[in-house]
């Protein structure tokens, strides 16, 4: 599962690299909604279910990294 970090490579192709104010999550390829929904449905198959669990944890806690920009970024106190 460690192995699934490799899908952070499509930051490559994105300008600049790294931008710590950006969601990854529907900006980079491999992080897009349908790259989502095509992990979502690797996992209903045996052979590719362990990858395809990676994927999505790993899409999660990016979800949840653009959740906390969010919450950060609209504090209103």
């Amino acid at each position: 599962m460690i192995a699934t970090m490799v899908v952070d490579v499509d930051h490559l192709v994105a300008d600049p690299i790294f931008d710590p104010g950006r969601c990854g999550i529907g900006f980079h390829p491999l992080h897009s909604y349908l790259a989502i929904g095509i992990y979502f449905i690797m996992a209903f198959f045996p052979k590719v279910r362990i990858i395809a669990i990676g994927l999505l944890l790993h899409m999660f806690t990016d979800f949840q990294d653009c959740l906390w920009m969010w919450y950060v970024n609209n504090d209103n106190n």
